[in-house]
């Protein structure tokens, strides 16, 4: 199946090498380009893509606040949207990620790194970069760690393994590394990954990052210095 894609950016130049990278993949092609927030809102809608490539900055409404109005559209669900930025900081990340963004990618990334990303996007993973990830971590580190044996009310509804899972694709492993770590299949792996998303109302794998945080679920070492 190919990969249906809306570029949404408002540098053209930008969104044509974007396209030209993407139209050469046999499992992936444009659908779209839009130049303003709005215009990806309303693209979105017409189009029904797999992703969005969304940048931050653009006119009309920016990229954090189309993505928010895109993942709030109960027609839009299945749509995963990809912030593609050169701001990579914390408050955008943990706006993003709150918004529903399924990934947080700096502009620097090599060709390949964007187009596996965006692989891993569709195949149902949360995506960050590293910078983004550290950002993120150091945000939440004032969360109150769970003690031994506690659960927050707002995890009370999952079961231990549900729990356990979302633990770790908040480390960032994804589905064939928890699959190999815990001696199951990827499939059972996503069975989890999917309850402990309908239990906590979570519209993405990378939701279920920032409630882990939040809650203290993932233990965080601060690092030296």
């Amino acid at each position: 199946m190919t990969m249906r894609i809306i570029l949404a950016d408002d540098q053209e130049l930008l969104r044509g090498t974007f396209r030209l990278l993407i139209d050469s993949q046999a499992d992936m092609t444009v659908v779209a380009e839009a130049g303003t927030g709005r215009q990806a809102i309303e693209l979105t809608r017409q189009h029904v893509p797999d992703i969005v490539l969304m940048d931050i900055r653009m006119p009309d409404t920016d990229g954090l606040g189309a993505t928010e109005i895109i993942t709030a559209d109960p027609q839009l669900t299945g749509v995963k949207i990809v912030i593609l930025t050169t701001f990579e900081q914390d408050e955008y990340v943990a706006r993003a990620l709150r918004g529903g963004a399924s990934g947080f990618i700096g502009k620097g990334i090599s060709p390949s790194a964007l187009l596996d990303a965006m692989r891993v996007v569709a195949a149902g993973d949360a995506l960050l970069s590293p910078t983004a990830t550290r950002s993120l971590i150091e945000r939440y580190l004032a969360a109150p760690q769970l003690s031994s044996g506690s659960v927050p009310s707002k995890l009370e509804r999952l079961t231990a393994r549900e729990r356990e899972i979302m633990s770790l694709i908040a480390t960032g492993l994804t589905n064939s590394q928890i699959a190999a770590s815990l001696y199951i299949s990827e499939t059972t792996v996503k069975t989890h990954a999917n309850r402990a998303m309908s239990k906590l109302q979570a519209h993405d794998r990378a939701q279920l990052v920032v409630i882990a945080y939040e809650t203290g679920l993932v233990r965080i070492t601060p690092r030296d210095g």
